[in-house]
């Protein structure tokens, strides 16, 4: 895996919600490990929150789980920007009954002078603002590294309380950064094998890209690297690898184990249809606990709804066309415990 640059490991530390207060929350700027004194800060705005929502396949519902988190957060009277940060497969709009729009993330990319707010688009609900990935020249897909840095750091200084990403499939570098990125990122997966399967390989690839960073912004890849070239260690796991470092030096333990802490991903099922299937959750974040030694937070299940695919072939939004229906409700109480970390 490439290493990172000093610039690009920044957008793997947001601030974590207990730092919320009267002063900005900062993100570290990479550079030797911390000593006595400070180190350079990367200044967020204080009351915005990104939420990512991605998963290791498509066509679980990415899109219109993030559809929906945004209309019911815009609902409740948070200012929200949904993003379209499936490049290449930009689809968000269809869901929220919109045409694509002429200007997008691509505009943001080609102007230099453009600020991310310009481009951004009324949806018809209150509260809510969108940005689009559609339309867009194909070198978007593959965004430059500094158009992409450009594009995070525009991000956490947008005019909102939540930006909800919809991030495309896969453990593309781009996909797993934005995911990175993300105070709340979410694993959206369906009850059946192959999508846990790639939910476990998705996030086990976010968690070592965020390695990479933390290798980078405390100096401590030589370290790293002496360890994993050991035999067993590529069985061994994350807490292995954390055990053997901290016998190595405790004080890159100390630091590893914090930033292990910070990588908390979060878990929405959603298509579920026999009894079995709403339990997948509950299964996922106990085997994640076991075989990675990581937490991880279940969200909630969404139950499989023929009127989701009535509402996407007429364009329509679920919450709009169906606010009371069983998918509706199961998205309010997803946002609802999102709503009570950001009140921790």
């Amino acid at each position: 895996m490439p290493s990172f640059t000093r610039a690009e490991a920044t957008v793997f530390f947001p601030p974590r919600s207990s730092e919320l207060g009267a002063s900005p929350p900062s993100v570290p700027l990479p550079g030797p490990r911390p000593s006595g004194r400070r180190p350079r800060q990367l200044p967020r705005d204080a009351s915005l929150r990104v939420i990512g929502v991605g998963g290791g396949k498509g066509g679980i519902g990415k899109s219109l789980l993030s559809a929906s988190l945004g209309i019911d957060l815009a609902r409740r009277g948070h200012r929200v920007v949904l993003l379209d940060a499936d490049l290449g497969g930009a689809n968000l709009h269809t869901c929220l009954g919109i045409e694509q729009p002429r200007v997008g993330i691509g505009t943001f990319f080609e102007d230099r002078l453009a600020r991310l707010e310009d481009v951004l688009q009324p949806t018809g609900v209150p509260n809510l603002t969108f940005l689009s990935g559609a339309q867009d020249p194909l070198d978007v897909a593959n965004p430059k590294h500094h158009q992409k840095l450009r594009l995070l750091r525009a991000v956490g200084h947008l005019p909102a309380d939540y930006v909800v990403l919809d991030i495309g499939s896969g453990t593309s570098f781009n996909v797993l950064d934005f995911f990175l990125a993300a105070d709340h990122g979410i694993l959206a997966l369906v009850p059946e094998p192959t999508s846990v399967e790639n939910g476990y390989r998705f996030l086990k690839a976010a968690f070592y890209r965020r390695l990479k960073a933390v290798e980078k912004a405390y100096g401590i890849a030589e370290l790293l690297q002496s360890v994993n070239r050991q035999p067993g260690a590529a069985s061994q796991g994350p807490r292995g690898l954390l055990t053997e470092v901290s016998l190595r030096d405790p004080e890159a333990g100390r630091l590893l184990e914090a930033q292990m802490e910070q990588f908390r991903p979060r878990l929405v099922v959603n298509m579920a249809r026999t009894p079995g299937d709403f339990e997948v959750g509950e299964a996922v974040v106990a085997a994640w606990r076991k075989f990675f030694g990581l937490e991880m937070d279940y969200l909630g299940c969404i139950g499989y709804d023929d009127e989701v695919w009535r509402c996407v072939r007429s364009k329509r939004p679920l919450l709009i066309e169906n606010p009371n229906g069983p998918t509706a409700t199961a998205v309010r109480e997803i946002a609802d415990r999102i709503l009570a970390m950001d009140r921790r």
